[in-house]
């Protein structure tokens, strides 16, 4: 039975070899496209011309420390907006509302997880569930 499509997955990823470890992962996991972003100014330019499925985001990225503004602006997108995954090395660091917009998935970890989840049609991560909104 062939895996479902993930589509158009937007990466927004400042280390290199990570980025091209998710690509790899993502287009073998059944993703349509995979777009690499160093830079958030580029991955937003981006999603204003070409709506993404999904989007993977670092959020301390180096040209923007708060980099779950894209996810905020992400879900402006319209009545179907992309579904978020938060890549990240300090998790406790994403407000409590942003976190329940995606999975967070801390660094380091098994992409095949990370496909896994996606596939699952799984839409928040752990943090995003034991969080409260306002804490």
């Amino acid at each position: 039975m062939a895996q479902a499509s993930l589509g158009r997955i937007l990466v927004l990823e400042d280390d290199a070899v990570l980025a091209l470890s998710l690509e790899e992962a993502l287009l073998g996991g059944g993703a349509r496209e995979v777009v690499i972003f160093a830079r958030a100014d580029q991955a937003l330019a981006d999603m204003q011309s070409t709506r993404p499925d999904i989007i993977v985001l670092d959020v301390h990225i180096a040209d923007s420390k708060n980099g779950w503004a894209m996810a905020e602006l992400a879900k402006m997108l319209g009545p179907r907006p992309p579904r978020i995954v938060f890549s990240t090395g300090a998790p406790q660091e994403i407000p409590a509302h942003v976190a329940t917009l995606g999975m967070v998935f801390e660094k380091p970890y098994d992409p095949a997880r990370l496909i896994e989840a996606l596939h699952s049609g799984q839409r928040k991560g752990l943090f995003g569930r034991l969080r409260k909104p306002n804490g």
